[in-house]
C-alpha cells in the first residue's frame, strides 16, 4: 500500500512532467509555411479560402495544425530571404502562392513538400517535370491567367473598336514578362492592333507609364498578371479613370475598385485547391504523385459606371457573357 508521503511526491513529479507533456504535443503539430508575394490585407481572401481547403481534410489552424505566414508586401526581392527562414525552420510544408516565390521556394529546398497557386506554365517554367507527374518535392494550381492574355486583349478590341493602339503593362521582373509580352504581340498583329509595351515594378513607375500613354496616343491599356499589379489593383484604378484610359486587368477587385473590365480566373478558387493539397500531404501524400490541378473558373466583370464615366457604350453582346456587371 503507497504511503501518503509517496503519493505526493509522485503526484508532484506528474503534475513537473504535464507542461513536457504539452510541449512535447505542441512539438509534434505540424507547421505549414504560408508565403505571399503580397501583402496581409490584400490577402485576407486567399488565406480563408485556403484555410477551407485545410478544413476539408481535417485540419484547423491552432487546433491540429500550426501555419507560419511570411509576406513580401510585393517586394519579391523579398522572397529568397523569406523562404530560407521556413527552411531554416523545418516547416512540414510550404504553401505559396505567384511563380517568382514558387522559384525562390524550388532553388531553397528539394526535400521539404510545396504546393504552389501560380498563374502559368508550371512545366515551362521548370517547377515540375509535368503536370500528371510533377515528380519532385512541387505541385499545386496553375490558374491559366497568363494564358487568358489574348483573350484579354480580344475582349478589351471588342469593347473600345475604334482604338487601334493599346499597351500592354508588365512588370519586368517577373519571369511571365516575356511570354506575356510575346504572346500579345502575336494577338495584336492578328487583330489588327499596334502594341506597344510599358514596365512598371515599383509606385513610382505609374507616372511615367501614364504619361508615355499619352505620348503614344494608345486609346487603351491592358494590365499584365503580376503580384505587384494586384496588390495595387485599387490605385491602378484610380490612375486609369484619372487618365481616362479604357482598361482590362485579370481580377474582380480591379472593376469593383472603378477599373472598366476584369477578365480572368477567380483569385480564391486556387487557393481552396492549394489548402486540400497541403492537407493531403500532411496526412501522407508525395507531391510527387499529386497532379497538378488547373483552375478553370473564369469570370468577367464590367463595370458600366467606370464606362459611362470614359464615355464608352458597351456592346449588348458583351454585356450578355458578363459574369457580372458592376452598375
Amino acid at each position: 500500500m503507497m504511503k501518503r508521503r509517496e503519493f505526493i511526491a509522485l503526484l508532484g513529479s506528474a503534475t513537473a512532467m504535464w507542461p513536457r507533456a504539452a510541449q512535447a504535443q505542441q512539438a509534434a503539430m505540424p507547421v505549414i509555411g504560408f508565403i505571399s508575394a503580397l501583402s496581409p490585407d490584400r490577402s485576407s481572401d486567399r488565406v480563408r479560402a485556403f484555410r477551407q481547403g485545410l478544413g476539408e481534410n481535417g485540419y484547423v489552424e491552432g487546433k491540429n495544425v500550426a501555419i507560419e505566414y511570411r509576406w513580401a508586401e510585393s517586394q519579391s526581392d523579398r522572397l529568397p530571404a523569406l523562404v530560407a527562414d521556413l527552411v531554416r525552420r523545418q516547416v512540414t510544408v510550404i504553401a505559396l502562392s505567384g511563380i517568382p516565390t514558387a522559384l525562390a521556394a524550388k532553388a531553397a529546398t528539394t526535400t521539404i513538400p510545396i504546393v504552389f497557386s501560380i498563374g502559368g506554365d508550371p512545366v515551362e517554367l521548370g517547377l515540375v517535370a509535368s503536370l500528371n507527374q510533377p515528380g519532385g518535392n512541387l505541385t499545386g494550381v496553375s490558374n491559366l491567367n497568363v494564358e487568358l492574355g489574348p483573350k484579354r486583349l480580344e475582349l478589351l478590341h471588342e469593347l473600345v473598336p475604334t482604338v487601334a493602339i493599346i499597351a500592354l503593362l508588365v512588370n519586368p521582373t517577373n519571369p511571365n514578362a516575356v511570354t506575356l509580352s510575346r504572346d500579345l504581340e502575336a494577338a495584336a498583329r492578328t487583330l489588327g492592333l499596334q502594341l506597344h509595351v510599358l514596365h512598371a515594378s515599383t509606385e513610382r513607375d505609374f507616372d511615367t507609364v501614364f504619361a508615355a500613354l499619352a505620348q503614344l496616343r494608345a486609346g487603351a491599356l491592358m494590365i499584365g498578371t503580376d503580384g505587384f499589379f494586384v496588390d495595387r489593383g485599387e490605385q491602378l484604378a484610380a490612375l486609369t479613370l484619372r487618365h481616362e484610359v479604357p482598361t482590362i486587368f485579370q481580377y474582380r477587385e480591379f472593376a469593383a475598385a472603378g477599373g472598366l473590365m476584369s477578365y480572368g480566373g477567380s483569385r480564391t478558387d486556387p487557393f481552396r485547391q492549394v489548402g486540400v493539397y497541403t492537407g493531403r500531404i500532411l496526412k501522407g501524400d508525395k507531391p510527387a504523385d499529386l497532379p497538378v490541378q488547373q483552375s478553370s473558373k473564369i469570370e468577367m466583370i464590367i463595370n458600366l459606371k467606370s464606362a459611362k464615366a470614359l464615355g464608352l457604350t458597351v456592346p449588348l453582346t458583351l454585356l450578355g457573357r458578363a459574369d457580372e456587371v458592376i452598375e
